[in-house]
């Protein structure tokens, strides 16, 4: 056999499972599709439970796996996993699921021979779930829930927290992210937000509380790429929760805040 014809016919073997797997997020996921890495991290997650599971359910290493295993049987048993023993909600599940379908429906460009399986596997559906009505808070009840800051620099920081969050109708990582060159006193006052993923910065106006409660805000140095404040994530979340319902009202902001050296955002 001619050396051509060797290399022919090892190139015309369909991938691995780990071969696609990795191709999945190194090649597609990160080039192709430039997901940001919160999104390829959920996928990852997706993963990682699935092979622990099959390798258990099948009885099978996650480097012995092929692609024709991944199966509607095995996918419907990992699903029915996930919700009866690790208790994910139907969000968590239908996401899941979305993670193995893209690497499905990537995966079948690479390996023909698998289509059948790939095809009977990409039907299983996504479950409905109730969407819960969303209640809210009328003006007088949100204002007392942003209440009046103290005198300590926490009391301020969450102060300006919540009424940022109610004034602009911000999400939550978009607000714990301003920093101190996003803030605009001059003429109509406004803050700059920065979008999750790959979405344009927008700006959203904001009016303050009576007169010279900017003050101290102008005294911290103008551009200055520091964040507006520390917050972590669960605090953050809670705060959110009592501010969002009316977040279509509108509604004044006191623009005061005093920075701590050494302070950073951060996922705590």
């Amino acid at each position: 056999m001619s050396p051509w014809t060797c290399t022919r016919t090892r190139s015309s073997l369909p991938p691995t499972f780990a071969a696609l797997v990795q191709a999945f997020f190194t090649e597609y996921l990160t080039g192709q599709r430039a997901l940001s890495p919160r999104t390829v991290a959920a996928y990852r997650d997706a993963f990682m439970l699935l092979l622990d599971f099959a390798t258990t359910h099948c009885a099978k290493p996650p480097a012995a796996m092929k692609l024709t295993d991944l199966t509607p049987e095995l996918i419907l048993a990992f699903l029915d996993h996930l919700e009866q023993e690790r208790h994910n909600t139907v969000r968590s599940r239908n996401a899941r699921l979305a993670a193995l379908r893209a690497f499905l429906k990537f995966a079948a460009r690479r390996d023909l021979s698998a289509l059948s399986v790939i095809e009977r596997s990409l039907g299983v559906p996504m479950k409905r779930f109730e969407r819960p009505l969303l209640g809210f808070l009328s003006r007088e009840e949100m204002l007392a829930v942003i209440g009046t800051s103290g005198s300590s620099w926490t009391s301020q920081r969450d102060h300006l927290l919540l009424g940022l969050l109610y004034n602009t109708g911000a999400r939550v990582s978009e607000i714990i992210g301003v920093r101190v060159a996003d803030v605009i006193l001059d003429g109509a006052a406004c803050v700059h937000l920065h979008g999750k993923g790959h979405k344009q910065p927008r700006a959203s106006r904001c009016r303050s509380e009576g007169r010279g409660t900017d003050d101290p805000w102008r005294q911290v140095r103008q551009g200055s790429p520091r964040p507006i404040a520390c917050l972590d994530l669960q605090s953050a979340r809670r705060l959110h929760h009592q501010a969002r319902p009316s977040l279509g009202r509108s509604s004044s902001v006191l623009l005061l805040v005093r920075l701590q050296p050494g302070y950073s955002i951060g996922w705590r």
